[in-house]
């Protein structure tokens, strides 16, 4: 089995992705063009670092590196990865994290948690479908922030996140 070391600075997830107010009444559809419309607008009023981007138009998926390795080492499925992460909300609220200051800083820290790099692993569907979607397109050592629609992360039901 190989571990492999990666690093993720934030997952960012559209605002219906962890709050439970979707409308039952709306479609597949319009849920995700909405949550790709709110991710466009974040990126238009926030600043962040982009050394290379990719993004899936179809599913609203976007992965922005801050920082290349260039270690070449990519991902296999099964695979056991190490990554260390904050997730927020498009507010910039961080909802959750590997890193002990970080969630001290952002009023989120519990003393019953051990906050180390999350291993796990990849391709067996353990974690929220554009996590690992994002940590799959990345090589060890490489930090960038991934932007999931709600469809690949929470869904309809959204986290309970507020």
């Amino acid at each position: 089995m190989k571990i492999r070391i990666f690093a993720i600075l934030s997952l960012i997830a559209g605002s219906f992705a962890f709050s439970s107010c979707i409308d039952d009444e709306a479609t597949d559809n319009a849920i995700l063009a909405n949550d790709k419309l709110a991710i466009e607008e974040y990126l238009e009023s926030n600043t962040i670092v982009n050394v290379k981007e990719y993004y899936d138009e179809v599913t609203g998926l976007r992965v922005i590196w801050q920082e290349l390795s260039g270690s070449g080492i990519g991902v296999t499925a099964g695979d056991t990865l190490q990554v260390d992460y904050t997730g927020k909300l498009l507010s910039n609220k961080v909802f959750d994290t590997s890193n002990e200051q970080v969630a001290r800083d952002a009023g989120v820290f519990s003393s019953g948690r051990t906050y180390a790099p999350l291993k796990f692993p990849i391709g067996y569907n353990f974690l929220i479908a554009g996590f690992e979607f994002g940590v799959g397109q990345m090589e060890q050592g490489d930090k960038a922030t991934v932007f999931i629609p709600s469809e690949f992360a929470y869904g309809r039901q959204g986290s309970g996140i507020i």
